[in-house]
């Protein structure tokens, strides 16, 4: 579905909408940021630790090193911050086939450090471009004031384009994270 639409979108009324929003930032010289959310699906438990090398910590350091990436956050992310402990932990119950699982997925598929076996749920804010098609204020090397008028192409939205980057990233990490785990079995 995500690959269904040129905004890369799974939900068709949402994916219209974004499509009409950004190109008439296109058409005013301007230019939108957004979020892309990424779910990992089938991780196993226990890639990650507690301390120096947790799973969350390689996410955001590998989605945060993407060009104008300015937010990261796994599962409830910033919301989270609003709830009690009470309400945002993630109780654990048999699942069918005896393992545990979570009945929430707040914490995004990761907790300790370490993934749980849940989906993995983040993220990233981009921001708006920078270069838009509006003249904008600006010095010179001179330090002189001056306006600065783009030309040339330059995207009203990075977004479409971000989603299989993010994908790339995410999937690096766990890859990653998985062959230490492979690694470390190995040594035993």
């Amino acid at each position: 579905q995500v690959e269904a639409n040129a905004v890369r979108c799974p939900d068709p009324q949402a994916a219209a909408e974004m499509e009409r929003q950004i190109d008439a930032a296109r058409r005013r010289g301007d230019s939108l940021g957004g979020v892309v959310e990424c779910v990992a699906r089938g991780v196993p438990p226990g890639l990650g630790a507690p301390v120096f090398d947790k799973l969350e910590a390689g996410l955001a350091k590998a989605l945060m090193s993407l060009p104008v990436s300015k937010g990261f956050e796994i599962g409830s992310g910033f919301a989270g911050a609003r709830l009690t402990g009470l309400t945002h932990n993630d109780p654990f119950e048999p699942g069918p086939d005896g393992r545990p699982v979570t009945t929430t997925n707040r914490s995004g598929g990761v907790q300790g450090g370490i993934s749980n076996g849940a989906d993995i749920v983040c993220r990233v804010a981009f921001k708006p471009t920078a270069t838009i098609f509006s003249e904008q204020k600006t010095v010179t090397t001179d330090g002189l004031a001056t306006t600065l008028a783009a030309t040339g192409r330059h995207d009203p939205c990075v977004l479409p384009r971000a989603v299989p980057i993010v994908e790339a990233m995410a999937l690096l990490v766990l890859a990653d994270h998985w062959l230490r785990q492979v690694a470390t079995r190995s040594l035993r």
